[in-house]
């Protein structure tokens, strides 16, 4: 993969979440839809205490998810 083919940002984590925990990452926007009146912290905060996701990988897929849907 050439440097400018390689995946930068939030989405440069999907591989190790979908590996570390088992789901696809559709799975955990599929969630965070049910949970867009919170604010970015708190979706953080609600993954990591609800579905026990590590901070950086809660950070990407809310970072991700958010930015996709202009919240």
């Amino acid at each position: 993969m050439s440097e400018d083919a390689k995946v930068k940002g939030p989405a440069s984590y999907f591989p190790s979440i979908e590996k570390k925990y088992g789901y696809p990452v559709e799975h955990w926007f599929s969630l965070l839809e049910g949970v867009t009146h919170m604010k970015h912290m708190e979706m953080v905060a609600w993954l990591k205490t609800e579905h026990q996701l590590g901070h950086g990988h809660a950070n990407a897929l809310v970072a991700y998810f958010r930015g996709k849907h202009n919240l």
